[in-house]
């Protein structure tokens, strides 16, 4: 998509937190940047061609929206933009793109390794050594395990490509059920879900959340797994009814979690999830690499650079459906 404009130095509100954008300098070559927190946004907005929203998931765009009277496109430097979207900005002509794919590779190392965790029985061998007990145990192998990735944009093909390595046998739901696919055995529709999930040993959740996929993972899911089966949650919290999670995981009706994110986030202290030892929690660490933001830094300037030259941008939601569309 090719945003219409005068060629002209663009004004960029860039929204911060604490920490400044990476690649400032080279933003700075590419715009007038008026550097703002969530208080000063008003101001910073009048005016203003573009935002970046560095402190990707305020929701200070949508408290000062009468101020973005000239805004014509919105960068986040986050992949799920659920939560930011709201209707006047959907109805708008802004453009809206996301940081879609910079951190794909790094989530599917991170599910990875919730499966070797599991399957190895590494949180086990933990204990033991606190214990400092020598007890000798057999583990699952992962070659020819069977998994079912739901999400298959970016992140989700990404953690297909990496399991088919290590000699998995991976299929998708999304959307759309469709029998052939380049990085999937098969993918099903996600309304099917309670219907096939109980062919697979892992259940990898790494889909945006929409309205159509909050609570997509209920009790009817969690009950159809198989028994050995294991859930790994590296999307969104909300894809999963938590208390129907909690309950099948104390029943050990599902045999474990690994869960990056949950529901709600961060899991409030003494909630049961916590000492279960057939639960992994991280905190929505996954795609939080040593060079992560420069990654993300990077991703915004070749976008900035092309919206100066009116060139198409990268990575443009469609906004009513919240995440970047497959061509």
């Amino acid at each position: 998509m090719t945003v219409a404009r005068e060629r002209k130095r663009p004004v960029a509100a860039v929204l911060y937190r604490e920490a400044l954008p990476a690649r400032l300098a080279e933003i700075e070559e590419l715009a007038e940047v008026r550097l703002t927190k969530a208080d000063g946004l008003a101001k910073a907005l009048d005016g203003a061609d573009v935002l970046y929203q560095w402190h990707s998931f305020s929701p200070a765009l949508r408290e000062n929206w009468d101020a973005a009277s000239s805004l014509q496109w919105v960068h986040v430097s986050a992949a799920g933009v659920s939560q930011l979207l709201f209707d006047e900005l959907i109805c708008s002509n802004i453009v809206y793109t996301n940081s879609r794919g910079v951190l794909s590779r790094a989530i599917a190392e991170f599910a990875l390794g919730f499966v070797l965790d599991t399957a190895k029985d590494a949180q086990g061998s933990f204990r033991l050594q606190q214990q400092q007990r020598w007890q000798h145990r057999v583990t699952r192998k992962i070659q020819g395990q069977r998994v079912l990735v739901v999400g298959t944009g970016s992140i989700g093909r990404e953690i297909s490509r990496l399991f088919r390595a290590v000699g998995m046998d991976v299929s998708g739901a999304g959307r759309n059920a469709r029998p052939t696919d380049s990085d999937f055995d098969r993918i099903h529709s996600s309304r099917d879900l309670a219907a096939v999930v109980q062919d697979y040993d892992y259940l990898v959740l790494a889909a945006p959340l929409t309205n159509e996929t909050r609570g997509l993972v209920d009790a009817e899911v969690l009950g159809a797994m198989k028994q050995t089966a294991c859930l790994i949650n590296v999307g969104r919290g909300e894809l999963v009814y938590t208390g129907a999670l909690t309950e099948a995981l104390a029943s050990r009706s599902i045999a474990a979690a690994a869960l990056d994110v949950v529901h709600p986030e961060p899991l409030p202290e003494g909630h049961a999830l916590w000492g279960m030892e057939n639960v992994i929690i991280t905190p929505h660490m996954s795609g939080d690499t040593e060079d992560y933001l420069d990654d993300l830094g990077k991703l915004f300037v070749d976008n900035l650079r092309r919206f100066c030259n009116g060139e198409p941008l990268q990575n443009v939601v469609d906004k009513e459906l919240g995440f970047v569309s497959a061509s």
